[in-house]
């Protein structure tokens, strides 16, 4: 029987998007697993404020009654009027190892973005910076942090089989942490704190982190908003990325920094390590789900680095050397070994440098590709 493509409408269909992946990477040790009511969330428009810029669509294949796949295709008009070109982005494809099975997938979501006025697409990426980005082409054997992707090796060959070329590719780093702060680190961080007259600021409570969490996220929008695929995240989904992130905090991994003026200007986001915590929560918060994510977030072993950021004006002052010296101290007192970064872009040699100044491997790689649509001439 040849592959139907159904487009997804109802909740029946969404839930069968959402769980997809569970089932196709079931055997498999690497693969971290979302929360399923999370992904559901983000396919909604009156859930997701995305869709206040964005539009997109979503569809499942079926062979023989059988979903095999999954894609989903986006038109994010804030990244379109930041790069001034309409390019439509593809998303959460998930597929069996079928030619046939991609090739209709993707034909699917390259017509809607066709009919939607886009030249070409690029992807994979989610719906902000802060969503699904990039398909991993390297380190199949690491498990990835939790603000990471898994994909299977062979989806490589699938999209340059179907005319996609490399746009831009993440990095992404494992770092073997010094059993004590470096007394060299220390010194250069206390002496750029004295000349910019600086202030470090640490938590134990969420209840001293919440008058921060707006501060952190504009400045995060000024150091990031002009990177690859970024854009500066309206108020509305600020909110959102708030009630969903910081609630799983562990309060002692966040360091920030104030100006003499009191201002915020710069944050380091650090998270024990949940991997294997989700993998044993299946995708579920109950009924024992946030008992492993409690236990890991209490009694970690390795952490992941998942954002750092710093006042545009002051990106090459040597700030992220003070946030990292001041984390350092944390996870030496937790006795922490490793850490792991999320993916950074392979042009951003300044945070590419810093992790490289540690005992480090660089164990993952992540593609976005690039395919200009060809028009028949009317």
């Amino acid at each position: 029987m040849s592959i139907q493509i159904v487009e997804v409408q109802n909740q029946n269909q969404r839930k069968a998007f959402v769980n997809f992946p569970f089932k196709l990477y079931k055997n498999n040790e690497f693969w971290v697993p979302p929360f399923k009511a999370g992904e559901l969330e983000l396919l909604l428009p009156e859930k997701n404020p995305a869709f206040d810029f964005c539009k997109a669509k979503f569809w499942l294949a079926y062979k023989n009654g059988k979903i095999v796949g999954r894609i989903g295709a986006i038109v994010n008009h804030l990244c379109i009027e930041k790069q001034g070109e309409k390019i439509g982005r593809i998303t959460r494809m998930e597929f069996i190892d079928s030619h046939e099975v991609s090739e209709k997938l993707f034909a699917v979501a390259e017509e809607w973005l066709k009919s939607e006025g886009m030249i070409g697409v690029s992807g994979p990426l989610g719906f902000s910076n802060l969503d699904h980005a990039g398909l991993l082409i390297e380190g199949h054997e690491w498990l990835p942090s939790m603000a990471s992707d898994y994909h299977f090796a062979y989806y490589q060959n699938h999209f340059e089989r179907l005319a996609y070329v490399k746009e831009i590719d993440w990095l992404e780093f494992r770092i073997s942490l010094p059993e004590e702060t470096p007394e060299k680190a220390s010194r250069v961080a206390e002496l750029i704190k004295k000349r910019y007259d600086l202030q470090t600021v640490n938590f134990t409570t969420k209840k001293e982190l919440e008058p921060y969490k707006e501060k952190i996220f504009k400045v995060f929008n000024d150091a990031f908003s002009d990177l690859f695929g970024s854009i500066k995240l309206p108020e509305k989904l600020i909110r959102f990325y708030i009630s969903k992130y910081f609630p799983i905090l562990n309060p002692r991994y966040v360091k920030i920094i104030l100006s003499k003026e009191d201002k915020l200007v710069g944050f380091i986001i650090a998270l024990p390590s949940l991997s294997k915590a989700l993998q044993k929560a299946k995708g579920k918060l109950l009924p024992f789900g946030w008992w492993h994510l409690k236990k890991a977030l209490k009694h970690p072993t390795e952490m992941d680095l998942m954002l750092t950021g710093v006042d545009h004006d002051c990106q090459k002052l040597g700030f992220v050397s003070i946030l990292m010296n001041e984390l350092l101290k944390t996870s030496n007192s937790d006795g922490l070994k490793f850490a792991e970064t999320t993916g950074m872009l392979e042009n951003n040699h300044v945070a590419i440098q810093l992790w490289k100044s540690f005992d480090h491997i660089q164990h993952k790689r992540k593609r976005c590709y690039r395919k200009m649509f060809s028009y028949k001439k009317q």
